[in-house]
């Protein structure tokens, strides 16, 4: 219960602050849970297509060229794309989303339903370093790729004449984040584990202060700001 527990916290945690951001016209709870619910059920045809592309023997201990392939490819693009499957074809439309802070409330609440039933996975098998060490890495990096995606889909919601190539933005900027952080930590050619884990944080770190000045900014730009002052 304990190894639960701190699996599901981080997630939840973070769905709060995010929540608790959203300070000019909240999102229903209805609405809230269906996205989280939606990004645990984005797990599953992510799984199988990369239970699909490993059987391709694109190998991460081959060479850099391979394993980039398959992390940024192989994992990176596959996870972002279900999730950004489950955001657009189920809450971009919704009537709630009605301004561009919304794109990042349902996109991380994605990612925490994502990242939540992931770590779930992750923290039964290998315990408690685990457990502690991705509430600090992983699920807060799913967090920051859930906050950019949400930033251009915000914009996109808004911006008709430029919304084809800001929804290709909230697709590409999070595949290259989290391509970055899943390769760093998963190449063997530099076996450095100094190399392997700062080359991550430095993706984590600049994600969170992207992610910083995204809320801040569409915070700022909120249509119901004035309403609310």
């Amino acid at each position: 219960m304990i190894l639960l527990a701190l699996a599901i916290a981080p997630g939840l945690a973070i769905s709060i602050y995010i929540y608790w951001k959203d300070k000019f016209d909240r999102e229903p709870a209805r609405l809230l849970m269906l996205a989280f619910v939606l990004g645990m059920i984005s797990t599953v045809p992510a799984f199988f297509i990369e239970v699909l592309v490993s059987r391709l023997g694109l190998e991460v201990s081959q060479d850099l060229l391979t394993t980039g392939v398959r992390t940024f490819i192989g994992v990176a693009a596959v996870e972002e794309l279900c999730k950004f499957y489950f955001v657009f074809r189920y809450l971009y439309r919704k009537p709630d989303f009605n301004e561009p802070f919304d794109g990042i409330t349902y996109s991380v609440m994605v990612s925490m339903g994502f990242a939540t039933l992931e770590n779930i996975a992750y923290v039964m098998q290998h315990g408690m370093d685990v457990a502690i060490l991705r509430m600090f890495t992983a699920v807060p990096a799913h967090a920051t790729f859930g906050i950019i995606m949400g930033y251009f889909l915000g914009l996109a919601k808004f911006r008709h004449e430029e919304s084809n190539r800001l929804i290709l933005y909230s697709v590409m900027v999070p595949v290259l984040f989290h391509g970055w952080y899943d390769f760093a930590l998963i190449q063997t050619f530099y076996d450095d584990i100094m190399l392997k884990f700062g080359g991550a944080v430095a993706s984590l770190v600049l994600g969170i202060i992207l992610s910083r000045s995204a809320i801040r900014l569409h915070q700022k730009n909120s249509p119901f700001r004035i309403k609310k002052e």
